[in-house]
C-alpha cells in the first residue's frame, strides 16, 4: 500500500478496520488480500476516495457493479495496476469473505458463479449503515446489524461444524474428526477395516489433523505395557484385540507415513515391551495412492485399501495376518 497516495491508504485501512467490526477475519487474510478485499468493498459500495463513505450505495440506489467492471474502478480510483483477466479472482478471492458474511449480495442469485454478467451490490441495510457512520448511533446500529445477518466468523465456524466427520467407533463411543482426507481415511480404517479385520479390536489411540489427541485409553496402553503415549512417533489408529493379544499399529496414509522399513524399526524398538503382539498395517484410500508408495513398504506387514475393503494385500510372511516373531 506503500505505493499509493496518503488519502487512499487511509481510506484503505478504515475500511478494513471496519469490515474488522463487522466479523469479516481480516487478520486471517495476507496484507495483499486484505487491501484487495478492501478496495472491492468500496467499488462494490461506489465509494471513491474523494466522496467517502457517505457515498455509499446499493442496489436501491440503483448501482451494481461486475467483476470486471470492479477491477476497472480499481485501477481508477486506487491506484491499481489489475489485468482485466483477473475477474475469477475478484470473484473467488475478494468477493468470497463479503458475499459469506451478506456484506455483499448477488444481483442475480440464480446465475452461474462463473457468468461474467452476474453483478454485485452493497447490502441495503449495510449501505445505509455506512453511510451513517459518523452517527452517535452507529456502535449500537451496527451491533443490530450483526445480530440481523450474522458474521462471516460465526458462518465459517457453522460451515466447519457441519463439514465434520462422524466416526463410530467399535464400543459405540462417536468422535467427529476434522475435515480432510486424511481423517476420511481413518474414519474408514475403523469402521470398515477393523470390523473386518480386528478381530474384536478396540479402538485405544485416533489422532485427528485438529487434534493429535482425539481419542484415548491411556490406562488400557499402559496394561499393555505401550510406551509413553506422548512420544511424537504415534501411529495415526491404535486398536487392540483382546480375543488375539493383537496390537495394531495402522497408518493411514493420504500423502507420507507407510510403514516403511525404517518406520517399522522405529515402532519395534518403541514397543519392545508390549506384552501384545504386533500387526503393522499401512491404509490407502485408492490404489492410485498405494501405487504412490508400494516401493516404501516394508515386508511381513499388511495393506488395506479402502476401495477395496474385503481384501487384505500380505507383503511376505508366512502368515496371511498376523505378527511375527523376529
Amino acid at each position: 500500500m506503500s505505493n499509493k497516495s496518503k488519502n487512499i491508504q487511509d481510506l484503505i485501512s478504515e475500511t478494513i478496520g471496519i469490515l474488522t467490526i463487522l466479523g469479516v477475519p481480516m487478520d486471517t487474510l495476507t496484507p495483499r488480500r486484505a487491501e484487495r478485499t478492501a478496495m472491492v468493498f468500496l467499488a462494490v459500495a461506489n465509494i471513491p476516495i474523494k466522496s467517502g463513505f457517505k457515498s455509499a450505495k446499493s442496489i436501491s440506489d440503483g448501482w451494481s457493479i461486475k467483476t470486471r467492471e470492479i477491477i476497472s474502478y480499481m485501477n481508477e480510483h486506487f491506484q491499481e495496476n489489475i489485468s482485466s483477466g483477473s475477474y475469477d479472482d475478484i470473484r473467488r478471492k475478494d468477493l468470497r469473505m463479503l458475499v459469506l458474511g451478506s456484506l455483499v449480495e448477488h444481483t442475480n442469485p440464480n446465475s452461474a458463479r462463473n457468468d461474467s454478467t452476474r453483478g454485485y451490490a452493497l447490502n441495503d441495510e449495510l449501505a445505509k449503515l455506512i453511510r451513517n457512520i459518523d452517527s452517535r448511533d452507529w456502535a449500537k446500529e451496527t451491533a443490530k446489524f450483526i445480530e440481523k445477518f450474522g458474521t462471516v466468523k460465526d458462518k465459517l465456524s457453522s460451515i466447519r461444524e457441519l463439514e465434520k466427520v462422524p466416526v463410530s467407533l467399535p464400543s459405540g463411543k462417536s468422535l467427529q474428526f476434522s475435515p480432510g482426507e486424511h481423517n476420511v481415511l481413518q474414519k474408514r480404517v475403523i469402521e470398515d477395516f477393523l470390523p473386518r479385520f480386528g478381530y474384536g479390536a478396540e479402538v485405544l489411540y485416533v489422532g485427528d489433523t485438529a487434534d493429535k489427541f482425539l481419542y484415548l485409553d491411556q490406562e488400557r496402553l499402559k496394561e499393555l505395557q505401550f510406551f509413553e503415549i506422548s512420544h511424537g512417533e504415534l501411529p495415526d489408529v491404535i486398536a487392540y484385540s483382546a480375543e488375539r493379544n493383537w496390537l495394531y499399529l495402522i497408518e493411514a496414509v493420504y500423502s507420507s507415513g507407510p510403514i516403511s522399513p525404517v518406520r517399522m524399526i522405529e515402532l519395534k524398538k518403541l514397543t519392545q515391551d508390549c506384552s501384545a503382539e504386533l500387526v503393522f498395517v499401512t491404509a490407502f484410500l485408492d490404489r492410485a495412492t498405494f501405487r504412490k508408495f508400494v516401493s516404501d513398504i516394508a515386508w511381513e506387514t499388511e495393506v488395506w485399501i479402502a476401495d477395496n475393503p474385503d481384501h487384505l494385500i500380505h507383503f511376505n510372511g508366512s502368515k496371511f495376518l498376523g505378527p511375527y516373531k523376529y
